[in-house]
């Protein structure tokens, strides 16, 4: 027996529904993406400025570590203690090594601030540590 006698063959074409779908997805993704980054900047701070200050590309899984003028520590835009930064600190650590962290503190921060926070990062291991600054604005 012949089956494939009364079988027509049609080439399928441009499919509409999976490219739909994909760009649904996409969209998806970049709101999702654009709504993490606003997160970064909700905190009320003005990061010093520098001459040589350049825009650098973001890391994968970097951490945005702000601090305010008061010292206060704020993580995803949720103010933390220190313990309790220095134990999250310590878990990020423990599951990513060589775990990159942007500290953007503001310019009223003390010294004497910036440093305990940068010592709370060495506590939890975290050696790989940036300051953010802005060029200065004319």
């Amino acid at each position: 027996m012949n089956f494939r006698k009364n079988i027509q063959e049609r080439s399928a074409g441009f499919q509409m529904a999976p490219m739909l779908d994909i760009v649904f997805i996409l969209l998806i993704h970049f709101m999702a993406a654009t709504v993490f980054a606003q997160w970064e900047k909700q905190v009320d701070i003005t990061v010093p400025t520098a001459s040589t200050a350049t825009e650098q590309q973001r890391q994968m899984g970097e951490l945005i570590l702000n601090v305010n003028a008061e010292g206060q520590i704020f993580i995803n835009g949720q103010m933390y203690s220190d313990e309790t930064a220095l134990s999250l600190l310590k878990q990020i650590a423990g599951a990513f090594q060589d775990q990159p962290i942007i500290l953007r503190a503001d310019q009223a921060t003390s010294v004497q601030q910036l440093i305990h926070v940068m010592d709370l990062c060495r506590q939890a291991d975290v050696w790989n540590i940036a300051l953010a600054t802005v060029t200065p604005q004319e």
